[in-house]
């Protein structure tokens, strides 16, 4: 009987997990506020930096708005090209980047919890390590994730390679004994 109850109260324990994408597999797509540099070339009145706003546009000059949040970097630059080269610039020739990310923040079992800088391609450990490391009751085998516009966290495997994204809230729980 008392064996049953403890494996009854260790299969409590257990939180069923699944892999986190790779660093490398993760496709970054923009969203409300990601702050973009565009330049275009031989056309000051367009260069600029840009805030996706919480509609996901941004606010081109004479343009007017631009849809931009869902759209990862490479598309929203082709979409731009295009619609400049139809109607205001004859041969477009755009360069587009991130200026900074939405933040990310951890919460849990680390030393120093709370809002970080994201930078591209950042791991889980990543993030721990930006947080001042695991504490002592720290579970160094699963991590509770929070996607941004997602109600609820949900618990993955922690590997090496695990990511996180923009506007993420990760929380690393205790671990049981």
């Amino acid at each position: 009987m008392i064996l049953a109850g403890c494996a009854l109260l260790m299969g409590c324990a257990a939180t069923a997990t699944r892999p986190l994408p790779s660093v490398d597999l993760v496709e970054y797509r923009l969203a409300p506020g990601d702050r973009l540099r565009l330049d275009v070339f031989r056309e000051e009145g367009f260069s600029g930096e840009y805030v996706i706003n919480d509609q996901g546009m941004i606010g081109l000059p004479q343009v007017g708005d631009v849809q931009a949040a869902g759209k990862t970097l490479a598309q929203l630059r082709g979409e731009l090209t295009a619609t400049l080269r139809q109607d205001y610039v004859r041969n477009a020739r755009i360069s587009l980047d991130v200026v900074s990310y939405r933040p990310i923040y951890i919460l849990g079992e680390v030393a120093k919890p709370g809002e970080y800088a994201y930078t591209g391609g950042m791991s889980v450990y990543a993030l721990v390590a930006k947080a001042g490391g695991f504490t002592y009751r720290a579970n160094e085998h699963v991590v509770w994730i929070r996607h941004a516009g997602e109600a609820s966290e949900t618990a993955y495997e922690l590997t090496s390679g695990a990511s996180v994204l923009p506007g993420d809230t990760v929380r690393i729980g205790p671990r049981y004994i």
